[in-house]
């Protein structure tokens, strides 16, 4: 079919959650508010990590890198969709889609190879402590830009045959963001290869990291029981739990939502998972780590009492 005489689509539009106006103002508060702690939280913890000498670690270091992260993922998605919905349009433009998308994938694998090298950490804590400030402190930078290398690595392919494809209508998305799945159900040339590559690149990144998380508690847990007492194997245990808790919650839904060969059906179950993984769980973040740990909740007292 010949697509050159077809009018090129210049905007799409978000349709969101598709409810009466009086429920979109009550999500658009939920949304407010859990984005600002979000905000506030992440924040507060990257800013306890570069100032206080005792969270200089790599632990702490991976800690803030996930902060950053969950800041950057929620501030590509909800800004736009909080505009949209008090806008009589709804309306993106082309690019900004294509480029909150190429973002959104981005910062999100980055983030589950952050998880598989923070499972590593732990790993090293506890199944080998007294080589840590070793093997940790040479590695922690090559870990971490490895990590960002491999994200782009892994949208490169997906990214080269999304960017070249056609829409020429209809436009409208129904989403709350630019999700790749319900982008490509608008193109009006065959996305077959492109759904193929999209669905094992996401396999193999959230598999591929989560194998390499399993691996390290499988070690974790096996060490932790070898300890002989019940106060030590506690110890040992809660340095695991925040990580853990991240973990679960991140990959159970992100696997839920891309590892599927059909991803465009049970749209509302799916805007769940993704408002789970985009706001929830950076929401949480903050708590879990600070409220879990004895060193960062003594920092913020002591951060609180100077100011």
């Amino acid at each position: 079919m010949d697509y050159r005489n077809k009018t090129r689509v210049t905007e799409f539009i978000l349709l969101g959650f598709e409810t009466e106006k009086e429920v979109e103002i009550l999500i658009f508060s939920e949304f407010l508010l859990m984005y600002m702690i979000s905000l506030i939280g992440n924040t507060m913890i990257i800013l306890l990590v570069c100032v206080d000498y005792r969270l200089h670690s790599p632990m702490y270091f991976f800690v803030a890198n996930l902060s950053f992260l969950e800041v950057a993922i929620t501030s590509t998605v909800v800004p736009k969709m909080l505009a949209n919905t008090f806008s009589l349009t709804k309306a993106i433009s082309f690019m900004g889609c294509l480029t909150q998308s190429i973002f959104y994938f981005l910062l999100g694998s980055t983030e589950f190879f952050i998880l598989a090298v923070m499972s590593f950490d732990r790993y090293i804590a506890i199944c080998n402590p007294l080589r840590y400030a070793i093997i940790m402190n040479t590695q922690t930078c090559m870990f971490l830009a490895g990590s960002y290398l491999g994200a782009f690595l892994s949208m490169l392919s997906p990214s080269i045959l999304t960017a070249p494809l056609i829409f020429c209508g209809p436009n409208k998305i129904h989403h709350f963001f630019c999700d790749r799945a319900p982008m490509l159900q608008l193109t009006c040339t065959d996305i077959s290869l492109a759904e193929v590559v999209d669905f094992i690149s996401s396999a193999v990144l959230l598999l591929g990291s989560l194998l390499l998380t399993g691996v390290s508690y499988t070690y974790i847990v096996i060490t932790i029981l070898r300890i002989p007492t019940v106060q030590g194997r506690q110890k040992a245990f809660s340095t695991c739990v925040s990580h853990i808790t991240v973990v679960t919650i991140y990959y159970g839904s992100s696997i839920f939502l891309y590892v599927r060969p059909k991803k465009g059906n049970a749209m509302s179950i799916n805007k769940f998972a993704t408002v789970l993984n985009t706001v929830v769980t950076p929401m949480l973040n903050p708590s879990i780590y600070s409220l879990r740990n004895e060193k960062v909740k003594e920092s913020l007292r002591d951060t609180t009492i100077n100011t």
